[in-house]
Order: C-alpha cells, then structure tokens, then sequence
C-alpha cells in the first residue's frame, strides 16, 4: 500500500518548455502540404530524431532533395516534453555490459559521448540560446535499496576499467553541491549536461531549413507505401520519394517493425514557480541535473529564472499502441507523484508553487536500449525505443538513420544500436496487464523504502516477476 499523494496541479499536453520556446521563436510555422511533390528523402516526424536526420543528410549530401514533415508544429512532442537532461550511457555500465558484454557496453557510452559532443557543439554555436548548462550529472540514493544500486553502478564502472566516468559522493560531499537530508550518497558522472529542449528543437528546424530541407508542419501522415519507389500520403497531399524515415516516436508502436519490441509507459513533470534565494535555501549553486535511484525515477534540474522542473516517470501504462490514451497525458495522480517528490526530495524549499504540469507518452524498447533498422526493400527506416534517454540518443539517431538512408557503413550502423537482436515483449493482452501489476507492485516497494519500511510480500512478488520471467523491463 502507498502513502497517500496529496492533489497536485492539472496536467496538459503542452509543455512549459515549449510555450517559452515559443515565444522567443516568432518565426511563422511551415505550411501544411498540399497537393503532390517529389523529394529523395522523406523524414515523417519534426521531434528531435527527425530533424537531426534531416540535418545530417543535408550535411553529408547536400545535393539530396529532403522533405520534413509534422503532425503538429516541430518540437511540440515528447522532444519539447522531456526533463532536458542530456547525457550517454556511462551511467547504465552495469545494465548494459550484463545484457550485452562489457565490450558492447563500453561501445555505446563511447557513442553516447561523441553524440554528447555533437549536441554540445551545435547547442554553443553563436547566435543559438537553448540554455546549455554543462555540469555533470548526479544519482542520488534515497534508501538501502537505492544505496545497493550505486554501489552496483560504481562497481561496474571500476570492473570495466573506466573508473572515473563515476565517481562516488559522500553525504558530505553530496551536501556541498546541494543540501537534502533526504539524499544519503552519490554518483557523479562527469558527461551531463541541462538544455532547453524545445528551444533546441526549434534551433534545429531553423538549420535544417537554412540547409535547405522542406519542412511541412501541421502535416499528419495518413499511409506509407512501400514499392520501388515510396508514397507518402499526407491528409491534403502526397510525397513520392525514394526512401522514408519514420520518426514518430511513440506512434511506431503500431508500426510492424516496431510494434513488438516497444511498449508505451508515461512520464510527469512539474515546472516550479521562481524560487527566491535557491542557493540560500538548498545550496544548489551549479547545474547538475540530478535524478534518485528508483526503478520509477525523479529526474530533476534547474531552469532560468531560479525555477525547478521536477519528473516522475510513473506514469500510466498504455494498451497496444494507445498512445493517445487520456491517461497518456492527463493522469493527476502521476503529476502528483511529480509535485510531492519536489517537496519530499528537496525539502529545504517548502512546498514551492507550481506553474505548470505535463505529461507524455514514451517508448520503452524491451532491452532499454533505442533501436534503428530497416525494412526488407530497404527504403523504409524507423528508430524509437529511447526509453527516457531521449536528447543524447536521439542524435545517436540522426547519425543511424541518415547512414542507413545513404547506405553507409560506419561506426553508427555497425553499432549495437543498429545491429543487435531485438528482444520483443509478451503479446496482449499480457503485456499490458502483467506491466501495470508489475508498475503498481513496484511503486508500493519503492514508496515503502522510501520511508523506511518493508514492502509488502504481495509487491514484493510483483516487483519480482520480471526477473523470473527473464524480462529486462522492470527488473529491480
């Protein structure tokens, strides 16, 4: 049984990110198509993985006829939804070398990193403000059970030989960067780093138009057929191109390509009020983003303005491919989670105001780890799966989908990212029915944990099934 979560704000599908992002870009939205055009390339979607693919190609092949087209306006998804933490792999070692091998996991960090430098590299260019905040990142335990998990996670940085991508705070050294009496011990990872997520989103539209791709925005995708050459059919027109690239996120869960290796959960936040003197009250001086070690993790960071975006990613599960369910983005409970955790974690801060709340849907693939793969005939790409990781693999998208697009062997699509085999889920209705016991068994340990008692027997057996099943999705 959980502790009871006081009402917190009403959530929505527009972000706080976005709305500002909006009002800094006054650039006028692209045109939705209309009528029937030919291009070489046709990316379907204007998040983050379609517009770093957009831009690649352009980049590589500058003479290659690309269109871009969204649903809605680009960045206004889960791109200009999520935390706007950006960081690899180097904190999922243990997880990934016991899935794959430490000589894959040491891969893509080393992958992580180079899109990490992308990112960075594109974010500082003069003349772009998507609030880049380069400072590490911190995982911070908040019980015996998450205190085993970092030592798990410090354990398998030393055992791989990369010590120093993680690096252990004690609670004295825990409170210099910011004061909680709820944090016990950390890990900080030197590769993090906090964005502006749909600032960057809309900075990437810019570019890739300056570059000369098509954008078509409020644009929503009707059929993909798939021949010697490919249609694309929009609500008001069509695209006949060579090759599609489909990076629509969530919306691949109902693709067949996709559809059994993903399944659709959500994620909460809350942007705090302005906070007056963080600093005095917290310590909270520099820029890391921070997150605990649960299963259903708190992600949080600090934005312009002395504000606090808080997450929960316990978020209602969906059936199929439902990820326009209501519960994807107006879940109360799951934004309540969100806004308690701000005051439980953090609570040298009271119970600070809340401008707003949102929720989303994410794709979480079965081994937790984002895939990038191609049809039969070869002309349709599609990459999803990012499982919460979404700013710095998405790149690592970009450079997997537009080699695949332009036949390139390279480092991207000889990764385990495009290579490995995919795991798939249990088939419905199990899957959603056995994942929601599973999600509520495991949010009761974590809730009791996180007030210092036993869970119950009955959550400690769902919380356990994954683990007997041999299903890599929410083992503890």
């Amino acid at each position: 049984m959980t502790d009871a979560i006081p009402p917190g704000p009403v959530p929505d599908k527009i972000s706080w990110w976005f709305q500002e992002a909006m009002k800094a870009d006054q650039s006028p939205p692209s045109p939705s198509l209309k009528g029937r055009l030919n291009a070489d390339v046709t990316v379907v979607g204007g998040g983050f993985t379609g517009l770093w693919t957009a831009l690649l190609l352009k980049e590589r092949k500058p003479d290659l006829s690309v269109v871009l087209v969204e649903a809605d306006l680009c960045g206004s998804g889960a791109s200009g939804m999520n935390g706007g933490k950006v960081h690899g792999y180097w904190g999922s070692l243990g997880t990934l070398a016991a899935n794959f091998g430490a000589d894959a996991a040491l891969e893509a960090a080393r992958l992580g990193t180079a899109a990490q430098d992308a990112i960075r590299i594109f974010s500082t260019a003069r003349g772009r403000n998507v609030w880049w905040k380069e400072a590490g990142d911190i995982r911070v335990s908040t019980s015996d059970a998450q205190d085993r998990k970092l030592e798990a996670s410090l354990a398998a940085a030393r055992e791989l030989g990369v010590p120093d991508t993680a690096v252990r705070l004690d609670k004295r050294e825990l409170d210099l960067r910011v004061v909680s009496p709820v944090f016990r011990q950390g890990i900080f990872l030197p590769e993090g780093a906090n964005v502006q997520p749909a600032r960057l989103a809309r900075e990437l539209r810019r570019s890739c138009i300056e570059l000369g791709v098509r954008i078509f925005e409020n644009t929503p995708v009707t059929d993909v057929e798939e021949g010697d050459t490919c249609l694309v059919r929009t609500r008001d027109g069509e695209i006949e191109c060579r090759q599609v690239v489909l990076a629509t996120n969530v919306a691949l869960s109902a693709h067949k390509l996709a559809a059994p290796h993903i399944a659709i959960f959500s994620s909460y936040a809350v942007m705090s009020g302005v906070i007056d003197d963080l600093h005095g009250k917290i310590g909270w001086r520099g820029d890391e983003g921070i997150a605990d070690l649960r299963m259903f993790v708190h992600y949080f960071r600090k934005a312009d303005g002395n504000r606090i975006l808080m997450g929960s990613g316990s978020g209602p599960i969906a059936y199929g491919s439902r990820h326009n369910a209501p519960a994807m983005n107006e879940d109360k409970a799951a934004a309540a989670r969100a806004c308690a955790a701000l005051s439980r974690l953090l609570p040298g801060l009271g119970k600070p105001a809340t401008e707003k709340a949102w929720g989303g849907a994410i794709d979480i693939s079965a081994d937790r780890l984002p895939f990038f793969k191609s049809s039969e005939k070869g002309r349709v790409h599609i990459g999803c799966g990012y499982s919460g990781h979404g700013v710095n693999a998405t790149r690592i998208g970009g450079e997997c989908l537009s080699s695949l697009v332009l036949g390139v062997k390279n480092e991207w699509t000889a990764s385990l990212f495009c290579r490995r085999e995919l795991p798939t889920f249990p088939p419905e209705p199990l899957r959603t029915y056995g994942g929601r016991l599973v999600r509520a068994a495991i949010l009761a340990c974590e809730e009791a944990e996180d007030h210092g008692r036993q869970p119950h027997l009955a959550a400690r057996l769902g919380a356990w099934l994954p683990k007997a099943a041999g299903i890599k999705v929410g083992m503890r």
